[in-house]
């Protein structure tokens, strides 16, 4: 195994990080959904295992998508990007951006898992096209990360999203694909499509929370939870519940949660 450079840098912050998937070991990332490189370096430099930069809920292009990856990358933390869907293009255009690894929504049946791993890689390994981009280093390290991408342990990283239920029922056969390094719950599109939208307190949304935690205990998969709101007891919550990959809140929510905190201690001391 010799991956010198990914584009033109070092290639080791993804190995280290797969290396802690496989090992069944706690990383805690977080999430980006402001185009500003200035956000991104500070939270890449915050100490995260990895960051995510959102393409699905955001007004994120591709190019400010590219920048921000950059600047993660510069500082040595893995890069991940969260599709808008499970799009073999954008999944080629995100890679070639110098994307570590995918963060895909919707993933339903086992199909839409075997799509999404096969985008991440080029034939005979995969469907991705070849290009000669900022990954490749513009030409001068293609060959060695044409070995990087082809390899199944420590290639690129797929995270599919579970947040449907019909992604619990098929979530056995989901996890079997190979490649599939890690999976999150969307609490919120889960609820929704079990017809309890945002009632995570129900009893029918906490059995099939519990379903979902049985599953990825019993196959020794690695399952995440976005944790929105920057709450250091909700993360502990779901440390205890057994997720070993967490995304502890998002850009927005740290920076809004932060400034009202502020601003509601100095309205107390006028009062």
């Amino acid at each position: 195994m010799i991956y010198i450079t990914h584009g033109f840098f070092p290639l080791k912050a993804n190995l280290m990080l797969k290396e802690k998937i496989r090992n069944g070991e706690l990383t805690v990332g977080s999430w980006i959904t402001l185009g500003n490189t200035g956000i991104a370096e500070i939270m890449a430099n915050a100490g995260f295992d990895w960051l995510v930069v959102d393409l699905e809920h955001t007004t994120i292009s591709l190019e400010q998508a590219g920048e921000l990856i950059r600047t993660i990358e510069l500082v040595g933390v893995p890069a991940l990007v969260r599709l808008t869907s499970n799009d073999v293009n954008q999944i080629k255009r995100v890679m070639d951006a110098g994307a570590h690894g995918i963060v895909v929504p919707m993933v339903n049946t086992p199909d839409d898992a075997v799509t999404a791993v096969a985008a991440t890689r080029y034939p005979p390994n995969g469907i991705r096209g070849v290009g000669l981009a900022r990954a490749q280093g513009y030409g001068t390290t293609f060959k060695n990360y044409l070995e990087w991408q082809s390899d199944m342990d420590d290639g690129p990283i797929v995270v599919v999203q579970i947040e449907h239920i019909d992604a619990v029922t098929n979530l056995k056969e989901i996890l079997d694909v190979p490649g599939v390094d890690a999976f999150i719950v969307g609490p919120y599109d889960l609820s929704c499509s079990m017809g309890i939208p945002g009632q995570f307190d129900h009893p029918e949304f906490k059995q099939t929370m519990k379903k979902i935690i049985d599953i990825s205990n019993t196959l020794g998969a690695i399952s995440g939870l976005h944790v929105v709101e920057p709450d250091s007891v909700k993360l502990n919550d779901a440390i205890a519940s057994g997720h070993k990959f967490i995304a502890y809140s998002v850009d927005i929510r740290m920076l809004d949660v932060s400034a009202r905190l502020g601003v509601n201690e100095i309205r107390k001391r006028q009062k």
